[in-house]
């Protein structure tokens, strides 16, 4: 039996999008698919996963078939709840950072894997999650409310190698 525990990764909507998305010719999306794939296949068994009663709305939204395949997916991870102290954090992400307002679910997933204290966010939102520039400052937030801001990172800084 193994008793160590393992770190801890909160999967937001964009992973899942990219384990089921279609055949690209886009070399970029097509690169960022097989890396996750490859991270999917190899390192998540590393972790002890999370997902939120977001991640399931978002990935059931779209094409029914597709919404299928992203749910089947999901479907067996914890799910966190969207609390009342998630919802404020997000609230204050949005007020004091460089977060537009329409980035309001982005800004709950990262109060969610705060609030619970999970190691990572795992995504391919790099426009309002994995930025550096608005990291800086959710961090900063976060500490303000006696919370340490996940890392933040897509699977190719999570691949370990």
């Amino acid at each position: 039996m193994n008793d160590i525990l393992k770190e801890t990764v909160y999967i937001e909507t964009s992973i899942i999008g990219y384990l089921t998305a279609r055949p690209t010719s886009n070399l970029i999306v097509a690169a960022n698919m097989q890396t996750t794939k490859s991270w999917w296949d190899n390192k998540r068994d590393n972790f002890d996963i999370y997902i939120s009663e977001i991640v399931i709305e978002e990935v059931s939204r779209g094409d029914s078939e597709m919404a299928a395949q992203r749910l089947s997916i999901v479907k067996d991870f914890p799910s966190l709840e969207v609390t009342k102290i998630s919802v404020k954090l997000a609230s204050e992400f949005i007020a004091k950072s460089n977060l537009p307002p329409s980035a309001y679910d982005d800004a709950i997933h990262i109060a969610i894997a705060t609030i619970n204290e999970l190691d990572y966010l795992l995504t391919w939102n790099c426009k309002h999650i994995a930025n550096a520039q608005i990291q800086k400052k959710l961090r900063e937030i976060a500490e303000s409310f006696s919370y340490k801001l996940p890392t933040i990172c897509t699977p190719v800084e999570l691949t370990g190698g």
